[in-house]
């Protein structure tokens, strides 16, 4: 790796920048990713230690490679769940996959990596500030200049989860750089195949996730129109090229079907708001 790829990667998600339609990395970040790829699956892994959260008991691995170090977050949980559907590493891999498919730039890099002998996910270790959850019980008070972004983010944060049926988000995987930009992380109980999972949407009108208060639909009110038009292009054969092994037939079918009725929502919205309002 060059010196710039090395002074880029310690500086992480520090730098402010434009950030494009639909995109949350840097572009700068974006371009590294094969680079950081093949290093995590080349890379010496020198140390690692459990994390200590979460239900799939993941470890960070601290990885070497020539003059260059890095961690990253690795699972290797593959079992079924008591709500249905399954808990995968094999999901976080197709995730981020996909998200590269559909120019989505949220969700860290993510290859195989056995560890202790194990097959296994192994994500990019991205510094945040900030996680969902810490800002509504502490009460952090988000910047007047990047409420719109925010809003808008989460609106393609609830689209992602239509596309790929994860009906188990948690308001700590949604994390935030000191600039405000949304980074998405924990995809292993995502893509669900099940019956209910291709007839209704995580979120929407007819949404599957409610409000408890007042059982409100968390709507979808605005999406770049670039990134809804990749989404209703994707067929299975093109799912399948960039998953590759990682998803089953049955699941990239239910994909499709997703996709189907995300065309139908986006529709719907459109319809009760203008495409001007709800495509940008």
């Amino acid at each position: 790796m060059d010196q710039k790829l090395i002074v880029a990667g310690l500086i992480l998600l520090g730098l402010a920048a434009a950030v494009p339609l639909g995109a949350q990395f840097l572009p700068e970040e974006i371009a590294q990713r094969g680079q950081w790829e093949e290093f995590m699956v080349t890379a010496e892994i020198v140390r690692s230690e459990p994390l200590g959260q979460g239900v799939t008991k993941p470890w960070r691995l601290f990885l070497r490679k020539d003059d260059v170090e890095r961690a990253g977050a690795w699972k290797n949980i593959d079992k079924k769940i008591l709500t249905g559907g399954r808990d995968s590493w094999k999901y976080e891999i197709a995730a981020y996959r996909l998200d590269k498919l559909i120019g989505l730039g949220m969700v860290p890099p993510a290859v195989e990596k056995e560890f202790k002998s194990k097959g296994g996910a192994l994500s990019f270790w991205v510094d945040s500030k900030y996680n969902l959850l810490d800002i509504m019980d502490k009460g952090i008070k988000i910047p007047a200049s990047a409420q719109k972004q925010i809003e808008d983010m989460g609106y393609v944060y609830r689209l992602w989860c239509c596309l790929i049926a994860n009906d188990d988000p948690t308001q700590e995987n949604i994390r935030y750089t000191e600039d405000w930009r949304m980074i998405l992380i924990d995809h292993s109980r995502a893509f669900r195949s099940d019956k209910k999972y291709t007839e209704q949407l995580v979120f929407g009108l007819n949404g599957i996730k409610r409000y408890q208060a007042d059982g409100r639909p968390f709507v979808i009110l605005r999406v770049p129109r670039s990134l809804f038009e990749r989404i209703k292009a994707l067929d299975a054969a093109a799912i399948s090229q960039a998953v590759g092994p990682y998803l089953t037939d049955k699941e990239i079918q239910s994909i499709v079907a997703r996709i189907t009725l995300i065309e139908a929502e986006i529709g719907k919205m459109i319809r009760q708001y203008g495409e001007a309002s709800v495509l940008y």
